[in-house]
């Protein structure tokens, strides 16, 4: 572009008032979103990661008394075949235990919860008729949240009450109250024991007062019953009437006439104890060590977690005063803690890359007034970026924030460039106006096909699908449209500040004349050099092929450490524990005050909670907040495990919560399934377990949900003796059912609330499987049967559950990989090759899913952005070439720069910070993101030279003379812009705590390729100019000279 050429930025160099105002409108809009976002109005919403659907349904079903098997035949079947009809289904799984049939349905991301449920609703509805009669109705939940754990964890402890009358009053008066806070979605009682009235009946006395557990549910069911009476009406007064068909009392329910023989009554206390308990005494819940029940809060996808938890600790303050004596009740875990820390981490961040990106550019600039110029440019583009989110409805959550931490380094490179550009003028002797005019007009094109070029890099992952596309879609608008602010911004009011800004005459005293004279000395040099490549072209050309061709082995060894996101020290660390299959909840209590004795044992010990059932338990260390302590969550997991292994007869996972929404407490989920038995899949499955476990690849030997240990009792009917007394299966089985299998007849009300009537032989006549021999049954002619003389006992070993996947019975193989999640489950199915026959399916749950979902989108991502950039590049230019020379000479080097970071992650330890042992992360949802932001980053360089020799040539240049001439007057600006977005972004690099393993990321590929690309773009570009750029005139002769 020639300086006598007019472009647009004349306009707001000759009127400064409307540049002014496009900017102070800019500023307006900007600020009332700010305003909006502080006020948690205008849609705005603070969070965790962008607001997406992670739909969760379960459907479970109790089937009281029946075994696994009956269960997965009779309900969990049916359902499946129903439910499997429903659309939006990621996957299906179940899980049929004794006595309950659970179905978990992943739904699709983004899928519509409210639409799919009540599908799934629907199908459930259609089969209900199939099911057993005895066979509870079916409960159907939805998580619609980003995790599967609730936002907080209160605990309720008291010195005088028990565990059902916490519950009772924790229903009444506490759970409603957290309910009506605003944003919150449900406040679920966790280790409740609701108020039961326990008739436990005693063999003994059944049989000593002929009555029969059928006739004991018979007489609870007839003599317990609600009636609506009516009411009379006469010819002037009508009576509402009511009736005492119910029970009320525990003393009415002991009074309970059974039969009557002549004058003799048996009563229901006369062959029971009736009581008032709690309906499962099969769960203890422990808050550092003392019993305890939990409310977790679930918030609200549309709501602002942070507000929610703060209203809901209020309202928890508020209650203390109302509080039973000796009750009290507080925050337990608080994930908003983790949230808010993060976010704040992430402001610090931005604060000290404003500050090194201010440095930088006094360094390169040595004037005051020059850097009052993109200094302006940076809070207009902030500000100007987030009206830019709130026009597009984004949450401010760590990715949004991110991108504004990354723009502060990209917003000043348009400033920079202008400010630079409009200073050479003035030391051409041009006068601060025309220095501003004609700089202004040379940067017209480079400015827009930069920022259009960013743009187009992004735009394959705003509108990809899947966890990349849901996750960074407001990531890559809110840093695009802050670029793209900022361009307005070095367009309209950057050349107006200039000419009035500043030095008419150039500064060249003091600190800014020492600093254009060594710009100008590093200038000379360059040219130097570069005018040496332009001579040794084929050597230029061999390093830059060499150089592309390792990107090839560069990538593989990145990929060798491909994992889904790395590990974040969220404050603490989760226990997947498993006990021997027949143990009780007092042998699981006793395994819970060792598990907490080893929590107590790590130095940053906060608090710590554990939820305890007969075969299984989950336990949580919650450690000191990230400032109170030196050691991260990943080194204080490693510690706890010695602690932990040393519990005799007990196995405990110590894990980390994922790091993004939709993963699962085990990093591995691998399944396996098929048509064929349970344990023939179970046999091939351990097998393929324990090849991995020597391996070395796992922390812990990977575990299997499938078990076949659980140690039953058959009762086996000889049906020649049933026959033989006159009996027949259906009684026996009904009466079997009330003694054994703890169903509950009816409800009997308490202060407007219903509560179930359980009757169960008492636990005396129920301590092992030879008791229950002891038991009678109705026979004929009114007379009772001992057990023992119509069955024996045998004892088998059963799974403790059938589980299956995609209506498939399957098997999953669970771990915490040492090696990167991608190497662990290519071992896993390399295994499974060797292993299994044909028709076995391998599938996947979890992270790892996820993993395999997004690991193959890059590729096709980084193509499409290249195409294009390419297109846009092409069009700015009215070129095919210069597009090439621009990516050529920018990309490969660019991203040769960033592999060497992650290659280098592959033989190392992936839970190690990468800090511990050299600068490296891991090939992750972040770095590959960062790769595609590098790619448009470092293209700006190579655009500022190739579009510069451009002008040149129309100015007459040859275009020998035109390479070499554009890359010298470049070098300034692109050693500014570099150095801003580089130590821009090198505090990402140095973060850590709360949410920085993905800033880590992210910051090191950005910094690492930036440097490395820029270092050697400056030398090839010019090369690959001769190469491939348009000849405007025959400069053959100029060439070999």
């Amino acid at each position: 572009m020639s300086k006598s050429k007019k472009a647009f930025t004349d306009i707001f160099v000759r009127k400064p008032v409307l540049a002014i105002v496009i900017n102070l409108v800019i500023l307006i809009a900007g600020g009332q979103a700010i305003y909006n976002a502080m006020q948690g109005s205008g849609g705005f919403t603070v969070r965790q990661y962008p607001a997406s659907e992670n739909a969760l349904v379960t459907v479970t079903t109790p089937y009281i008394g029946a075994d696994a098997d009956l269960v997965r035949g009779f309900v969990t079947t049916p359902l499946e075949r129903a439910i499997a009809a429903a659309d939006d289904i990621d996957y299906m799984e179940s899980s049929s235990s004794q006595s309950f049939s659970t179905i978990t349905i992943r739904l699709k991301l983004n899928a519509d919860p409210t639409k799919a449920l009540a599908e799934i609703s629907s199908k459930v509805d259609q089969v209900r008729g199939d099911l057993p009669p005895e066979a509870e109705v079916p409960i159907i939940n939805i998580e619609t949240a980003d995790s599967e754990f609730a936002s907080m964890y209160l605990r309720f402890q008291s010195s005088d009450l028990q565990s059902n009358e916490i519950t009772d009053y924790l229903t009444r008066a506490v759970q409603p109250a957290l309910t009506a806070v605003d944003g919150v979605q449900r406040a679920d009682l966790l280790g409740a024991r609701t108020f039961a009235i326990r008739i436990w009946m005693i063999p003994e006395k059944l049989a000593a007062f002929n009555v029969s557990a059928t006739e004991v549910r018979a007489a609870l069911a007839n003599n317990n019953a609600l009636s609506g009476i009516g009411k009379t009406k006469g010819n002037y007064e009508q009576v509402k009437l009511t009736s005492n068909t119910n029970l009320t009392s525990v003393e009415e329910f002991r009074d309970l006439v059974l039969k009557k023989e002549g004058d003799k009554i048996v009563r229901l206390t006369d062959v029971a104890e009736v009581s008032l308990g709690a309906d499962s005494y099969d769960t203890d819940i422990r808050f550092g060590g003392e019993k305890a029940v939990f409310i977790g809060i679930w918030t609200m996808p549309s709501a602002n977690s942070l507000t929610v938890a703060r209203e809901v600790t209020k309202e928890l303050e508020a209650m203390q005063e109302r509080f039973p004596v000796g009750f009290e009740g507080s925050v337990a875990y608080d994930a908003t803690q983790y949230i808010e820390t993060a976010l704040k981490e992430v402001v610090v961040t931005l604060s000290e890359t404003l500050l090194i990106v201010v440095v930088v550019i006094f360094f390169f600039l040595g004037s005051f007034r020059s850097v009052l110029i993109p200094i302006v440019a940076i809070p207009v583009s902030l500000i100007g970026s987030i009206f830019i989110m709130q026009l597009f409805g984004f949450s401010i959550n760590l990715l949004t924030l991110l991108a504004i931490v990354l723009a502060v380094g990209l917003v000043v490179d348009d400033a920079i460039v202008v400010v630079e550009n409009a200073e050479r003028h003035l030391r051409e002797g041009y006068s601060k106006f025309d220095a501003a005019l004609y700089g202004a007009r040379e940067l017209v094109g480079p400015i827009i096909a930069t920022t259009i070029t960013l743009a187009a890099v992004y735009t394959p992952i705003a509108f990809q699908g899947g966890l990349t596309g849901s996750l960074f879609r407001e990531f890559t608008i809110t840093l695009a449209g802050a670029v793209i602010v900022s361009s307005v911004v070095a367009l309209t009011l950057s050349p107006m500040m200039c000419s009035k800004i500043l030095s008419a005459k150039g500064e060249e005293k003091g600190l800014t004349g020492l600093t254009n004279r060594f710009f100008d000395r590093l200038r000379d040099r360059y040219r130097k050099i570069v005018e040496g490549t332009l001579k040794a072209r084929p050597a230029v050309y061999l390093l830059w092929g060499f150089l592309t061709l390792l990107i090839l082995p560069l990538y593989v060894l990145s990929s060798m450490s491909n994992e889904l996101a790395p590990l974040e020290d969220q404050g603490f660390v989760l226990g997947i524990a498993s006990t021997p299959s027949n143990g009780t909840i007092e042998q699981a209590e006793h395994f819970a005050s060792q598990i907490q004795d080893a929590f107590e044992t790590v130095p940053e010990y906060s608090n710590s909670f554990q939820l305890t059932f007969p075969t299984s338990s989950i336990g949580g260390l919650v450690v000191t907040p990230w400032g109170e302590r030196d050691r991260d969550i990943i080194h204080i997991r490693q510690s706890v495990i010695p602690a932990l292994s040393s519990i005799p007869g007990f196995q405990i996972f110590p894990v980390l919560p994922p790091a993004l929404p939709g993963g699962s407490n085990f990093p591995v989920e691998f399944v396996i399934s098929a048509s064929a038995e349970i344990e023939q899949i179970a046999a091939l499955s351990q097998q393929i377990a324990f090849n991995v476990t020597a391996s070395g690849l796992f922390a812990f030997p990977p575990e299997i949900d499938i078990k076949i240990d659980d140690p039953q009792s058959k009762i086996v009917f000889d049906r020649d003796k049933v026959a033989a007394l006159g009996l027949n299966m259906s009684d026996v089985g009904r009466d079997l059912s009330v003694l054994l299998g703890g169903n509950y007849v009816n409800r009997f009300s308490i202060d407007g609330r219903s509560y179930k009537v359980i009757p169960q032989v008492k636990r005396s006549g129920r301590m092992n499987p030879e008791s229950l021999k002891e038991l009678y049954v109705r026979g004929p002619n009114a007379a009772l049967v001992p057990l023992s003389s119509f069955a024996t006992i045998e004892d088998t070993v059963e799974p403790r559950t059938l589980n299956r996947f995609n209506q498939l019975n399957s098997v999953k193989i669970s771990g915490i990989a040492m090696a990167p999640l991608d190497t662990a489950l290519k071992v896993l199915e390399g295994e499974a090759a060797k292993i299994l026959p044909k028709g076995y399916v391998l599938d996947y749950a979890g992270e790892s899913r996820q993993l395999r979902q997004e690991g193959s989108s890059f590729l096709p991502m980084l193509i499409l952005s290249l195409v294009l950039v390419f297109l846009v590049l092409a069009a700015q230019f009215n070129s095919f070439r210069d597009p090439l020379v621009i990516l050529l000479g920018s990309v490969p080097l660019g991203m040769f720069g960033a592999l060497i970071f992650t290659a280098l992650r592959a033989p190392g330890d992936p839970f190690m910070p990468h800090w511990s042992w050299g600068w490296t992360t891991s090939w992750n949802i972040y770095s590959q993101v960062g790769m595609i932001t590098l790619l448009g980053l470092v293209t700006k360089n190579s655009i500022l030279i190739v579009e510069f020799a451009n002008v040149l040539q129309g100015r007459g240049r040859s275009k020998l003379k035109a390479a070499s001439e554009a890359a010298a007057t470049r070098l300034r600006p692109i050693l500014m812009t570099t150095a801003a977005t580089v130590f821009g972004h090198v505090m990402l690099v140095f973060v850590s705590g709360a949410g920085a393993a993905a800033r880590n990321s992210i910051g090191l590929v950005l910094v690492g390729g930036m440097a490395i690309g820029t270092l050697f773009t400056l030398f090839i570009v010019p090369s690959l100019y001769m190469l491939l750029g348009k000849n405007h005139q025959n400069d053959e002769a100029e060439a070999k000279s």
